[in-house]
């Protein structure tokens, strides 16, 4: 797997035929461990034990529905009373940020109303705090510690 622009943490793969398993924490069993995969480990690391983002907090594959369409989200944190906090879009480190992926991310967040939005491949993060009332993106430098005013 490709070195990311991450912190790395201790990851345990194992080999099950065909394919590479990744233990992930959250869903607490191994995962086919594809680019995409990797880079979801690496920021849900980065948000737990970097950012003090509650493990009970985050949510991987979330289903949503969009124009009555199904949906999954990759990453999606609640705040304390329950709420979407924060959505994250990963994508493999090959994947460019593009405006087709954030638009992706927008519309997905049309639904669940995070006031923080991350997209990232790995190697570039982008975070923006969204302001529903005026719908616009602010681009933020870093990615906020949790419970950080937003």
């Amino acid at each position: 797997m490709d070195a990311l622009n991450l912190p790395p943490f201790d990851y345990k793969v194992t080999k099950s035929g065909a394919n590479y398993l990744i233990f992930d924490m959250l869903r607490r069993k191994n995962v086919i461990l594809t680019p995409e995969e990797w880079v979801r480990q690496h920021l849900v690391h980065y948000l737990i034990y970097h950012l003090n983002y509650p493990k009970s907090l985050i949510s991987i594959e979330r289903g949503t529905s969009y124009n009555k369409l199904q949906k999954r989200t990759d990453v999606c944190v609640y705040d304390n009373q329950g709420e979407p906090y924060l959505l994250a879009e990963c994508k493999a480190a090959y994947v460019p940020i593009t405006q087709e992926v954030v638009k992706q991310v927008s519309t997905y967040n049309q639904t669940l109303q995070a006031p923080l939005v991350v997209i990232t491949n790995g190697l570039a993060h982008y975070c923006w705090k969204v302001n529903f009332q005026t719908r616009k993106y602010e681009p933020l430098q870093e990615i906020p510690f949790f419970n950080d005013e937003v």
